[in-house]
Order: structure tokens, then C-alpha cells, then sequence
């Protein structure tokens, strides 16, 4: 008979391939035109991972869960840091620029 402990690390292990593969699989069939907007959009379910990571730090307590926590929450915070700038990137695009000043005027601000 398999031990407990070994069934529920198995079933974990599936569930987290298959996790991997479904990603995959639905984030490459994205457009590249829709990345950014993805990644945006995202920053919300990051967040909710940071939290997840987090608590879940708060219950560890062994030196490889302490390592696994800590692993959970830096990708966690890259991911959220990572979704704004992308987001502050996307949204600088759509800003207007500063208009050019005309050299009369650049000259009577440096002559005040």
C-alpha cells in the first residue's frame, strides 16, 4: 500500500503539471497584440498570488517551506511589478506629447 504522504505529493505534482500545460496551451494562442493588455488586466489575479504566497509563508514551518515561501512570494511580487510597468509602458503610449515651444518664447524665459 502507498503512504499517504506519497499520494498527496503525486496528486499535487499532477495538478501543478497540468496547471503548467493549460497555461501554456491558452497563453500561446494569445496574439501578440494582446499581451499587454493581458498583462494589464492580470495585475488584480497577481496580486490575490501574493496574498496566497504569503499566508501560506505564515503557516510554514520548516527550512524548505521557509525556502519555497519565500521562492512563491519574490516571483508573486515580480509579477505584480512587472504587470505595472508593462500597464505604465502601454499607457505611455497614448499620452500626448509635450508641444514644442516656439524659440521666441524659449528666449524670453531665458532672458527672465
Amino acid at each position: 500500500m502507498i503512504p499517504q504522504d506519497v499520494l498527496d505529493l503525486l496528486n499535487n505534482l499532477t495538478i501543478f503539471t497540468l496547471a503548467i500545460l493549460v497555461g501554456f496551451a491558452v497563453i500561446s494562442k494569445v496574439p501578440a497584440t494582446l499581451h499587454t493588455p493581458l498583462m494589464s488586466g492580470a495585475n488584480s489575479i497577481h496580486g490575490i498570488v501574493l496574498v496566497g504566497a504569503m499566508l501560506i509563508a505564515a503557516e510554514v514551518d520548516d527550512p524548505i517551506g521557509y525556502l519555497l515561501a519565500f521562492v512563491a512570494v519574490a516571483f508573486a511580487t515580480m509579477n505584480v511589478v512587472g504587470g505595472y510597468v508593462v500597464t505604465d509602458r502601454m499607457l505611455q503610449m497614448f499620452r500626448k506629447k509635450p508641444a514644442a515651444r516656439k524659440p521666441a518664447e524659449a528666449d524670453a524665459e531665458a532672458q527672465a
